[in-house]
């Protein structure tokens, strides 16, 4: 079909009752502060929920309209964009809305209008590309290994997409990242085509930070939204084991996120938080046009030379922001109590629909 072009985005916009807009996303990952920010806002919201998941919408009373699938991945049938359309909804992408739809559905198909930069999707999922948005301003990263067969140290094994941390897993040796693939493999995390699309990287000893960002491509600044440390299964649980009983236990860790903790850093790294902000969004502009528009994150460890060192990037809203749905210390600083990610997208439409700009945000 094609890959979905901008102008003819534009043009369904432009059809669009502007007095009348829907804020939409997929009843999932971060669609709570999405749809409440956008109320706060005053738009209508829209939610597309897989039938029997839909009580926490209802219970937080957070959307207006729903239209019910399935199946999450329905989100991209045209059926489900023509209800879009007809709403006047601008659909806020978030994790699970790229997982479940999928990244050739959302480049090709999705004729919706989207919030943010759509092509910059696949540079979060694929390492490489990842890793060419980090790399081109010379953002500190984890050393990389090609060849499992060189691993000489602590690594930590990633695979592409967005698993939430699922099949992730640490080895210091070629025979150990076989047995543990072995074991991913038996519990069906991964399969046999992943095997070589595996990330191994430099085994970062250090804090966990996720650095939350929101690019206004309106006022031409970075924002610090928040930040947030994970809960993650099953490597906390066993650390809470005391270490001669890890020994004589036969666990294999996992890294699947199942929560998030707000945290703040000590404020002499603020100034590491913000130069790499703005270091991504300019290398996102250089490479893959309009940029890091709207929200994203950055996946740090900082370690005892107080080095803020990135190992990932989500380049859309992240899960992390759940932990400041009635705003973080920092967008206390900046706005006082109440800013949520998801509000604080809905403020930069109400801002383009008044003053205009919609063009630069929209895609």
């Amino acid at each position: 079909m094609g890959a979905v072009k901008k102008d003819d985005i534009l043009r369904l916009l432009d059809g669009y009752d502007k007095e009348n807009i829907t804020i939409a996303t997929l009843g999932s990952h971060t669609s709570l502060h999405i749809l409440n920010g956008a109320k706060e806002e005053g738009f209508r919201t829209a939610i597309v929920c897989q039938k029997g998941k839909e009580i926490p919408y209802q219970r937080f009373d957070v959307a207006d309209e729903y239209i019910m699938v399935d199946h999450f991945s329905e989100i991209s049938n045209e059926e489900v964009q023509d209800k879009l359309r007809k709403m006047n909804a601008i659909v806020i992408p978030h994790g699970s809305f790229v997982a479940y739809a999928g990244l050739d559905n959302v480049e090709d198909k999705f004729n919706v209008p989207m919030f943010g930069n759509r092509d910059i999707l696949r540079w979060e999922a694929e390492r490489d590309l990842e890793r060419k948005l980090l790399t081109k301003e010379n953002i500190r990263i984890p050393y990389k290994y090609n060849n499992p067969k060189d691993i000489d140290r602590a690594v930590m094994v990633k695979f592409p997409g967005a698993r939430g941390g699922r099949g992730y897993f640490v080895a210091s040796s070629p025979e150990e990242f076989d047995k543990k693939i072995d074991s991913m493999k038996a519990r069906g995390w991964i399969e046999d085509e992943d095997v070589a699309q595996a990330h191994i990287e430099e085994y970062v000893s250090g804090c966990n930070y996720c650095i939350h960002y929101f690019y206004s491509a309106l006022d031409d600044e970075v924002e610090l939204m928040g930040i947030d440390s994970r809960y993650e299964s099953s490597i906390d649980g066993i650390v809470r084991i005391p270490a001669k009983d890890q020994l004589e236990l036969d666990i294999s860790s996992s890294y699947v996120i199942t929560g998030n903790h707000p945290v703040v850093m000590r404020e002499s790294l603020l100034s590491q938080v913000f130069e790499i902000g703005d270091k991504l969004v300019k290398s996102a502009a250089k490479q893959v046009s309009p940029g890091m528009n709207g929200p994203f994150c950055m996946q740090t460890l900082v370690n005892d030379d107080l080095e803020v060192i990135v190992f990932e990037i989500s380049a859309r809203t992240d899960g992390g922001t759940n932990t400041f749905m009635n705003g973080s210390s920092y967008t206390y600083l900046k706005y006082g109590s109440g800013m949520s990610m998801g509000r604080r997208i809905s403020r930069e439409i109400k801002k383009a629909l008044k003053e205009g700009g919609l063009e630069k945000i929209i895609t």
